[in-house]
């Protein structure tokens, strides 16, 4: 069923009860098609869960989940996948053993069908190859394109990950915590992977990174308690003495 919305990715009035415990109330959400849309709240807000959500690993108590208008609130996360809906992990997903390059191959592999022994198969075909060798290019994954995973520092781990993301060509990418854990160092390579996703692609960035937050997002949603306190362009957020008390500080952004 059409919503006939335009929007990327809608939530409306989702709710998740566990027993009496309401961890997600009444939340509704839009992302346009290319929206940079970031989702902050302190600790316990409920932002994964609202994730799990709209993935489809959890199935609301209340509310609809729209994917490009159609409803897919009754679909399994892999059906959402399949039509173009993304995500990375808190913590990350990675088959440690496999290199980047290898891992890339079977994530295209997947996406394209290919028989039981996706690695050969992508192996032998230039199309893919030129995809794996753009990818591990734009993530600065190159040189380690053939380590175990496990070996990459932490940072290109996380680089690794928004790019087998990405290699399922979604439409919306909902990224959850792409900073957390990465040395400051390190984070710098973050933030150059955000701004250098594609154009197209609506993004629903999760951070408790405020730099990261306000100079990846054009639109920011605050939720606190499972419910959202306020939305709107980063520079209303840093001002708004709501959100202050709750979240940033006092002096956070001025």
């Amino acid at each position: 069923m059409s919503g006939g919305t335009g929007a990327a990715l809608e939530a409306r009035g989702l709710c998740k009860r566990f027993g009496g415990l309401t961890v997600t109330d009444d939340v509704s959400l839009t992302l346009a098609p290319g929206a940079r849309h970031a989702l902050i709240g302190p600790n316990g807000a409920g932002k994964t869960t609202l994730i799990n959500l709209l993935t489809g690993v959890l199935a609301p108590s209340e509310g609809r989940v729209l994917l490009a208008g159609d409803d897919v609130t009754a679909l399994p996360r892999h059906a959402r996948a399949r039509r173009g809906l993304a995500r990375t992990f808190q913590i990350n997903q990675l088959f440690p053993d496999f290199s980047p390059a290898e891992a890339l191959a079977v994530a295209i592999a997947e996406r394209e069908g290919l028989g039981a022994d996706p690695l050969r198969e992508a192996g032998s075909r230039g199309s893919i190859v030129a995809e794996i060798v753009d990818l591990l290019g734009r993530f600065g994954l190159l040189a380690d394109m053939d380590r175990a995973t496990r070996t990459l520092a932490y940072g290109k781990q996380r680089l690794l990950e928004i790019a087998l993301a990405l290699a399922c060509r979604p439409r919306v990418l909902l990224l959850d915590e792409p900073a957390a854990g990465v040395p400051e160092r390190e984070r710098q390579d973050i933030l150059a992977a955000l701004a250098a996703l594609p154009a197209d692609v609506a993004i629903l960035l999760i951070e408790h990174d405020m730099d990261l937050v306000f100079s990846f997002a054009s639109r920011i949603t605050v939720l606190v308690a499972g419910r959202i306190l306020t939305e709107g362009p980063p520079e209303a957020i840093a001002f708004d003495p709501r959100v202050k008390a709750v979240y940033l500080g006092e002096d956070a952004h001025g």
